[in-house]
């Protein structure tokens, strides 16, 4: 902390001895647990900050935002007595502390997104204050893109006054804070989607000199950003508007490809993602020009001089400038092999190709997935690109690899017109044969880069990947890889995965230590995911594998435990319920016992998520827990009090707790004290937060007028309020078809009955 305290260079780049420090605390967080690095870390902090050297301040500001990254979800619970330390930095008559607490700010918005957006009436004067001040102006718009980027919806009554103030500095500032405000501009055009469109013409007018800015350094920055504003803005107003745009948007990302720019390149790769999803099919006249450019992004080295790759992409470059297209199949793929990469060259890593190859890898999948059939002539040559790139030394370009290969397999199956799958252990509807070679091509391969993987995030986005695929593609994707899949899963949640081994710690410690890094919290919760989706894809038949699971799941479940791993442990329980149904029965004692747990714990997200996990306990197992019932109906009580303004995770927590209460009204009603159950159900309606659980909400309904009618007859008119709620055509689906369907006919039924009180709601139409 000493060190921080001194001047930081000019250069961003220069590698100071302040940054130095600070990248050393950055390492820290990330690596240790937070209890071991965040209350030491607060006291100093706390005593720099009343320090009268500004350079501690400065220090204690940016030692609080570096730390963010790997203590998140352990500073959460004690914002409320940190905020007084930013707001002090915002006032600080230095401008170096200043600063410091704009980026200590633009930490908090990427990594405690909710607390800062309950703050936006303070925050924002704040911003749009300093960035009128010459010695911030350039870190409070980097502050305020942060900040709009999370914004929502509540940007609405701000941006009439934002977008004046950030097109005037479009205007006057110099290239690097121009930069930076296109950047802000497309936050907020991100946060406002279709609100954006008042200011979308002029935004789209401002924007085109610096589309086709040629210069190096700050022009070729300020195009990159361009572009990537443009992107957001294409995503915010959707097809039909920026349809004008579309054409000469891609002739500029062709452009700025051939500018002999990592950069550029990039930022061209993002804009074709960007179009291919929001264009589709429309898209698929620009393959042949871009896949054969993402496939020679792939190929490249990052050391030295890339002759073949200079070779292709000038092949490219011709082919773009006549308009013809280029066959994948005659570039070289065998012209660079990773494995000839010496260590000197890994070591002299060309981080800007680097971060290129991972984005064209990234692109790859996502174009494939929108424009679908048409990409089939490419995905051969492609696949066998991806497949290279998992043995990369780059962590970013085998995650991106692994993402897209996963993608690849989605996307072949959905055009494989599949029928829908059937859990089991048995494969009862078979994978198309195509679709069943790419999976025998792609599988072993990603499982051999996983058996190596020293990359927690990696590891963890296999698991967040495999778990999507499989909930697509069904136990045919698992068909012969199971067994291999339930080994790793296995390694991973008893902390023997190579990525979890610290060389220094015996197995002893490792087994005694419940306190962990919180990028050991992520890959955890991922494979506790992947757990839920064995679940789904095996149905009752996970009860063979539930057996042997549960106790290493359970085990992340204790107070000494951290929120992401209780939060997780509990959310992974109801899902695992969920997808093996009644396979459930042989463990509901030892289940209920977990899950009850979470009742009483302390954060309301775990306290949600064990709702949830009880109602489908109650709703799939075929043990009788009624007896547990007025136990349970005890527990949720507090759930249906919740202040104004209380955190999003305490409305969440509602909505579970009435789907819970639904569930069991479901299995045994005649267990409830249904005089004082009904009225604080009803009451709780409509869900406004977890619109899911209103499916065994209105289940319940039905059930009750069925089976019940004089229980509901007091709160008639409070339905019937709620019905129209939820068949209100303007605003988004809440219900699902299904029900829809099946409250239209009760409405009717009830129309008959009360016509008037159903017409004073607005049901008429219904009648």
């Amino acid at each position: 902390m000493p060190i921080g305290t001194e001047e930081d260079s000019e250069d961003a780049d220069d590698e100071c001895p302040s940054r130095t420090a600070f990248r050393v605390i950055d390492e820290l967080a990330t690596s240790l647990p937070p209890s071991q690095v965040f209350p030491t870390l607060h006291n100093i902090v706390t005593q720099y900050m009343a320090s009268s050297d500004p350079g501690q301040r400065k220090a204690a500001l940016t030692s609080f935002a570096v730390t963010l990254e790997g203590c998140s979800e352990f500073i959460r619970p004690h914002m409320r007595q940190l905020w007084p330390l930013i707001d002090a930095g915002f006032a600080d008559p230095h401008p170096v502390v200043r600063k410091a607490a704009l980026s200590a700010l633009g930490c908090t918005c990427e990594w405690l997104e909710e607390e800062v957006v309950d703050r936006h009436a303070t925050i924002l004067p704040v911003l749009l204050d300093m960035i009128n001040n010459p010695d911030t102006q350039g870190a409070a718009c980097t502050a305020l893109d942060d900040f709009l980027e999370i914004l929502g919806d509540t940007i609405a009554q701000y941006l009439p006054q934002l977008m004046e103030r950030l097109s005037g500095l479009l205007d006057t500032a110099p290239n690097n804070v121009k930069g930076i405000v296109t950047g802000a501009i497309g936050s907020a055009a991100h946060a406002a989607k279709a609100g954006f469109l008042p200011y979308f013409e002029a935004t789209m007018h401002r924007l085109q000199p610096f589309l086709v800015l040629t210069g190096e350094g700050s022009e070729q920055e300020l195009r990159g950003i361009a572009m990537d504003t443009v992107g957001t803005l294409a995503d915010a107003v959707g097809r039909e508007h920026f349809r004008p745009y579309f054409q000469p948007v891609m002739n500029n990302a062709f452009e700025g490809m051939s500018l002999d720019s990592a950069r550029l390149r990039e930022c061209s790769y993002l804009i074709f993602g960007v179009m291919a999803r929001v264009f589709e099919e429309e898209f698929a006249p620009y393959l042949d020009r871009v896949v054969p450019a993402l496939i020679a992004s792939c190929k490249q080295e990052e050391g030295g001089e890339d002759t073949a790759f200079a070779k292709e992409l000038d092949e490219l470059k011709k082919a773009d400038k006549s308009g013809e297209s280029v066959d994948v199949s005659k570039l070289d793929s065998e012209s660079i092999d990773i494995e000839d990469v010496d260590e000197e060259k890994e070591l002299a890593v060309n981080s800007a190709i680097a971060v290129e190859k991972e984005i064209a890898a990234d692109t790859i999948g996502t174009v494939f997935m929108y424009t679908r059939s048409h990409f089939l002539p490419y995905v051969e040559p492609c696949v066998h690109e991806l497949v290279d790139l998992l043995s990369h030394y780059y962590e970013g370009i085998r995650k991106s690899a692994v993402t897209s290969l996963f993608a690849v397999i989605q996307t072949f199956y959905e055009l494989s017109s599949p029928v829908e799958w059937v859990p089991g252990s048995q494969v009862h509807v078979p994978l198309h044969q195509n679709v069943k070679d790419l999976v025998g091509h792609v599988m072993p391969e990603i499982f051999v880069m996983w058996e190596t993987e020293d990359d927690k995030n990696v590891v963890a986005n296999v698991c967040q990947s495999l778990s999507e695929t499989l909930a697509k593609v069904g136990p045919g994707l698992a068909e012969q890889y199971m067994d291999t899949m339930v080994r790793f899963v296995t390694e991973i949640l008893e902390g023997k995965a190579l990525c979890q081994q610290d060389p220094d710690q015996d197995d002893e410690e490792a087994d005694e230590n419940e306190d962990q890094a919180e990028y050991d919290q992520v890959l955890i919760s991922a494979a506790s995911d992947l757990v839920a989706a064995f679940a789904s894809i095996l149905g009752q038949d996970f009860a063979l594998l539930f057996g042997q699971l549960f106790p290493l799941i359970s085990k992340y479940y204790s107070k000494n435990r951290s929120l992401s791993e209780r939060t997780s442990t509990i959310g992974c329980m109801g899902e695992i319920i969920s997808g093996m149904k009644g396979g459930v029965t042989p463990f509901t004692e030892e289940v209920f016992k977990l899950i009850s747990q979470g009742f009483s714990d302390e954060d309301p997200e775990v306290r949600s998520n064990a709702a949830f996990a009880m109602g489908v306990l109650i709703e799939n197992s075929d043990m009788d827990i009624s007896g547990h019932y007025l136990t349970i109906l005890t527990a949720l009580r507090p759930y249906f009090v919740v202040a104004e303004g209380a955190p999003h995770a305490q409305f969440n927590a509602k909505d579970n707790a009435t789907g819970c209460v639904a569930r069991m009204l479901l299995k045994n009603s005649g267990s409830m004290p249904l005089d004082q159950v009904i009225p604080v159900f009803v009451g709780a309606l409509p869900l406004k937060h977890d619109f899911l659980e209103n499916r065994p909400v209105f289940r319940a309904i039905f059930h009750l007028f069925n089976t019940n009618p004089d229980a509901l007859a007091p709160h008639v008119d409070h339905l019937l309020a709620v019905f129209s709620f939820v068949l209100d055509p303007q605003a988004d689906d809440m219900i699902g078809d299904e029900t829809r369907a099946e409250l239209i006919r009760l409405v009717k039924v009830l129309g008959q009955r009360v016509p008037d009180k159903a017409k004073a709601v607005g049901l008429e139409a219904y009648l």
